[in-house]
C-alpha cells in the first residue's frame, strides 16, 4: 500500500493510525497519520512510496 492510499484510507475512517499485520494477520507495527504527512512532505518521497518502506526508514 502506498502512502497516498494510506491516508485516503485513514482520512475514511477518520483514523488516527493503521495496525500494520503480516500474513498470518498478527500486527507487527503501528503507523500514524502524522508520521505518514511527514513523510510525504519530506524531501526523498515519490508517489510510488509504500508503508514498508516508511517502516524501513523508521529502524
Amino acid at each position: 500500500m502506498t502512502v497516498e492510499l494510506a491516508l485516503s484510507v485513514m482520512a475514511g475512517a477518520r483514523a488516527r493510525h493503521l495496525f500494520l499485520c503480516d500474513e498470518n494477520d498478527q500486527r507487527t507495527a503501528l503507523i500514524t497519520r502524522a508520521r505518514l504527512i511527514a513523510v510525504r512532505e519530506g524531501p526523498l518521497y515519490t508517489d510510488q512510496v509504500r508503508l514498508r518502506d516508511v517502516l524501513a526508514l523508521a529502524r
